[in-house]
C-alpha cells in the first residue's frame, strides 16, 4: 500500500495525541508486579503496548512481541522473575536486534534463559523463578531499555539491586523516567552516585494512575508548524504535561530554535494540560545537536532541516543503527531521493552541509518497517507539494491514528495499492 500526501490548504487544529508509549509500557510491567493493582488509565493503543498487554495476559506459552523492542527487553526481565515457562519471539528484524547484554545481566542474577536460535539474539526460552538480586555492573552506553528492564524488576528481587553503569551513560532521561514511575508506585529507587542506582527489596503500591500524552508523537506537529510559512499558525496538542519526565519533551526546546513556541493551557486539576504551539520567525542558520538523550527525535530533525535549508551536524546517533531499521542509513537513502546528500561519521554522527543532487521524479519514501520513517517524512508535503510513502500502516507501532490526525489538519491523503 502507498499513500500520496498533498499539502494542506490550512494548517491549524486541536489534536488529541496518543498516550505515551514509554510510560504505558513501564506502568504495565509495574502493574503486573503489583499484587491486586489497578490497571493504569489512558493506556497507549499502539502496537508496542498491545503486545505487552497480550504477553502479560499469560494465555500462551509463546509470546510474540512482533517489532516492539521495548516489549522484548521489558518482558524478558519480567518473565525471568515470574513463575512459568515461556518462549518470547518477534519479527525477523527483532531476531537480529541484540539482547545479550540484558540476558547476561539476568543470568548473573540467577535467571534461567536459553537462546533458541543465534546466540545473543531472540527468540529466548525463559523459565521464571525468584531471583536474589545483589550488585550488578552493566555498560551505560547500551540501550537504556536494558537498564530500565532491570530496574523495573529490582523491587521483587530478594536482595534488591545495586546497579552500576560503567562508561558513558546514554539516554539518561529514559532511566530517570523509569525511576520516576517506580517512585509514583511507592518504590524507593535512587541514584546513590553519579553512576550507581540502588533499589531495595519492597512491594510496589497500588494507586490510580493516568498516562499522559506522548511527547515523541508531538514532534511531528512541531515539524509541521516549522514547515508552514504562515506566521501565527498554531496547534493545540491535548494531554501533554509541562515539566514531563519524558526525555522527548526536549522537542519543545529544540523546535524553539526553529521558531516554534510552546505554551500550556491548564484544563483543571483533574485533567492533563494541553500544549499550545505557535509559529514565529526563524533566524537559525545552522543546527548542531547531541541526540544522545533523545534518539527518537533525530529522524524528525534530519528530515526537516535540509527542507528548510538549514545545515546541521547531529551527534549521539549510535543507537539509531539498532532500532527498527538502521535509521542512519535509511535517512541517508531517503533524503537522497529528495535531492539532499547526508554524510555519516563513525556510525554515530550525521551531517548536511548544503550538498544537493538531482532529486528523483515523483520519489517514493520507503519506511523499512519503521513507524518514525513514515511520520517524519509525511509533513514534508507542505514544502514539496506532494510526497509518496510506501507501507504507511507502520505508524500503528506508536501512533495508530496519525493519518486521521493529518487529515483533520487539512492534509489530503490518497491511498494507492
Amino acid at each position: 500500500m502507498q499513500y500520496v500526501i498533498t499539502c494542506p490548504k490550512l494548517v491549524g487544529t486541536c489534536i488529541t495525541l496518543p498516550a505515551s508509549k514509554s510510560i504505558s509500557n513501564r506502568a504495565l510491567i509495574i502493574h503486573a508486579l503489583t499484587e491486586g493493582g489497578r490497571m493504569p488509565e489512558n493506556l497507549s493503543d499502539c502496537d508496542d503496548t498491545e503486545v505487552i498487554i497480550r504477553g502479560l495476559a499469560g494465555q500462551s506459552d509463546i509470546i510474540d512481541i512482533k517489532a516492539a523492542g521495548t516489549a522484548m527487553r521489558f518482558m524478558t526481565a519480567y518473565l525471568s522473575v515470574t513463575e512459568g515457562e515461556h518462549t518470547i519471539t518477534g519479527t525477523e528484524r527483532m531476531k537480529h536486534r541484540p539482547i545479550a547484554i540484558l540476558v547476561d545481566a539476568l543470568r548473573y542474577l540467577g535467571a534461567d534463559i536459553k537462546y533458541i536460535g543465534e546466540e545473543g539474539y531472540p527468540p529466548l526460552h525463559i523459565c521464571g523463578r525468584q531471583l536474589e538480586g545483589g550488585r550488578l555492573e552493566i555498560p551505560g552506553n547500551v540501550s537504556s531499555q536494558y537498564i530500565s528492564a532491570l530496574l523495573l524488576i529490582a523491587p521483587v528481587l530478594t536482595k534488591g539491586l545495586e546497579l552500576q553503569l560503567t562508561g558513558n551513560i546514554i539516554s539518561r532521561p529514559y532511566i530517570d523516567l523509569t525511576l520516576h514511575l517506580m517512585h509514583e508506585f511507592g518504590v524507593s529507587a535512587e541514584w546513590t552516585d553519579i553512576d550507581t542506582i540502588c533499589v531495595k527489596p519492597q512491594p510496589y503500591q497500588q494507586r490510580k494512575y493516568t498516562i499522559e500524552s506522548d511527547w515523541s508523537a508531538a514532534s511531528y506537529w512541531y515539524e509541521i508548524l516549522a514547515l508552514t510559512e504562515e506566521l501565527g499558525s498554531k496547534f493545540n496538542l491535548q494531554g501533554l504535561k509541562d515539566g514531563s519526565r519524558q526525555g522527548d519533551s526536549a522537542v519543545r526546546y529544540i523546535f524553539s530554535l526553529l521558531g516554534i513556541k510552546t505554551g500550556f493551557v491548564d484544563n483543571g486539576s483533574d485533567k492533563l494540560s494541553e500544549a499550545a504551539l505557535t509559529r514565529h520567525s526563524c533566524m537559525l542558520n545552522r543546527m548542531d545537536y547531541d541526540f544522545t538523550n533523545q534518539p527518537d527525535l533525530a529522524q524528525t530533525l534530519i528530515a526537516v532541516c535540509p527542507i528548510l535549508g538549514i545545515p546541521f551536524h547531529f551527534t549521539g546517533l549510535r543507537t539509531l543503527k539498532i532500532k527498527e531499521t538502521d535509521r542512519i542509513e535509511a535517512m541517508k537513502t531517503e533524503m537522497e531521493k529528495l535531492g539532499y546528500i547526508l554524510h555519516e561519521t563513525d556510525g554515530s554522527e550525521l551531517s548536511w552541509d548544503g550538498e544537493r543532487c538531482e532529486p528523483m521524479k515523483q520519489p517514493v519514501i520507503d519506511t523499512y518497517e519503521d513507524h518514525r520513517m513514515a511520520m517524519s517524512f509525511a509533513p514534508l508535503a507542505i514544502k514539496l507539494g506532494e510526497i509518496r510513502i510506501n507501507n504507511p500502516e507502520v505508524v500503528s507501532k506508536s501512533y495508530p491514528h496519525y493519518w486521521d490526525d493529518l487529515r483533520k489538519a487539512g492534509f489530503h491523503i490518497e491511498q494507492r495499492d
